[in-house]
């Protein structure tokens, strides 16, 4: 039902329920404010338009008890010349609208329709509520896509055995979070999780990362290190970026997958370790065996079980949950009020393709909380140019670095690779402010 119509005069009923109705409008018109009352709820889906003048409870009186129900009900109020003063009152007090008798078909129904998508943002934003509230004990992967229930099913179904598993997916898309409730779910989760970014360490100082060394066994060695593969003994150890491994290191890896024993530099002592890894690209490794950048024999020693994490941009239906979320999540760091979804917000997060999938969204969510971004943020669309596009990612890339470092220069300069001077004039560039961005850094949340 659209419109509930209250008001004791029969004629007056039926002539807007006929005007309502030629608008394509669903209406109901009842007598009294007593039976009104009988038929609203907080999941009443429509709008209350109510006369002022009815014997017994008259529309003030009607429009309080339901304010006080259901504050984000919209209710029109119907008043006589002499009741202005009062319809003003009420619309100071939450009333949506009120309209003078005699007034034209035209203005109820465009009041109307007004009314309606405030009330459909209303019960939308409270679904989502409710969704994130029964997520909260186990949000991880939030989403209702059958992709999502599918991965998550998998997740649980081998989360308890010790096979190494293979995760694919984009940028942002969210292979962390699988490592971690991989860890999380199985009998390994009272020991270490260990995570490596394979692509973010040079080839100098890799071998020493994983493995560990002795004191001496290189120059600059002073004492003993402990590697992230023995560190993870017990644990997982989560290898992201695995593509950008060289092949030296992808033969030591394989060999440790395959024994189970790891021999640090600087000694002949083999020690035994009992771990699980999970590996993580953002590449098909299918097709770089094929082209020869990576291994085959290893690519089969992890391609036991392969998981999956889709994009975004197939699974739409959980863009409004997953932001919701994070907005939630972003204006209670900020100390802010939680913007309501408007409809041009509601828009942007429908028709944008999220190239930086969930991280992506979760730094958007961010600049709506803070009042920097909405839904008429420049995002280009497949219709965009190249250029446009090319710049819309990098916008993103320093988004998402500033994010992830609290806002501080400098680890985004190293990150980036970018001189200071190039790096500000980007930032003028695109309207960003590092300052947004600065406070306590965060845990990488569900999804990410």
């Amino acid at each position: 039902m659209d419109v509930l119509f209250v008001d004791d005069d029969a004629m007056l009923r039926e002539a807007n329920l006929q005007s309502l109705a030629l608008d394509g409008l669903e209406a109901m018109a009842v007598p009294s404010a007593a039976r009104a009352l009988e038929l609203v709820d907080e999941a009443f889906p429509g709008v209350v338009v109510t006369d002022i003048r009815m014997p017994g409870m008259d529309g003030l009186e009607l429009f309080r008890r339901l304010r006080a129900a259901d504050d984000g009900l919209p209710v029109i109020l119907i008043t006589g010349h002499g009741d202005i003063p009062m319809a003003v009152e009420a619309m100071r007090a939450g009333a949506f609208d009120f309209l003078a008798k005699p007034y034209p078909a035209a203005r109820l129904v465009t009041a109307v329709r007004h009314a309606l998508e405030q009330r459909r943002l209303v019960l939308e934003n409270r679904r989502l509520t409710r969704a994130v509230a029964l997520a909260e004990g186990d949000n991880t992967l939030l989403g209702g896509a059958p992709a999502m229930q599918r991965l998550r099913a998998t997740l649980r179904q081998i989360a308890d055995t010790d096979v190494d598993v293979l995760v694919e997916g984009e940028t942002g898309s969210g292979k962390d979070v699988v490592a971690g409730a991989l860890h999380r779910w199985s009998r390994r989760a009272h020991r270490p999780f260990v995570a490596l970014n394979c692509g973010a360490l040079p080839e100098s100082v890799m071998e020493s990362e994983l493995f560990g060394h002795e004191a001496g066994a290189f120059t600059g060695a002073q004492k003993r290190r402990v590697g992230r593969i023995e560190h993870a003994d017990g644990g997982t150890l989560f290898l992201d970026e695995i593509e950008a491994m060289s092949h030296a290191m992808q033969v030591k890896l394989l060999r440790v997958l395959e024994s189970r024993e790891i021999a640090p530099l600087g000694t002949n002592e083999v020690r035994r370790i009992d771990l699980r890894v999970v590996a993580a690209t953002k590449l098909p490794l299918v097709e770089l065996v094929r082209r020869g950048v990576f291994r085959e024999d290893l690519y089969y020693r992890l391609h036991v079980v392969t998981l999956r994490v889709p994009p975004l941009r197939e699974r739409r239906e959980d863009v409004p949950l997953l932001f919701a979320h994070f907005l939630e999540r972003a204006a209670k760091r900020f100390g802010r009020p939680v913007p309501p979804l408007e409809a041009a917000l509601r828009d942007h997060l429908a028709r944008h393709d999220w190239p930086g999938n969930v991280r992506e969204l979760a730094h958007f969510a961010e600049r709506v909380a803070l009042g920097l971004a909405g839904g008429g943020e420049n995002t280009p669309g497949e219709e965009a140019s190249l250029a446009e596009r090319v710049e819309a990612y990098e916008a993103t890339l320093l988004r998402e670095a500033l994010a992830e470092y609290a806002g501080a220069v400098q680890p985004v300069l190293e990150t980036l690779r970018l001189p200071r001077k190039t790096f500000y004039d980007k930032l003028r560039k695109y309207g960003i402010e590092p300052q947004a961005y600065r406070g306590e850094k965060e845990k990488k949340a569900p999804g990410e």
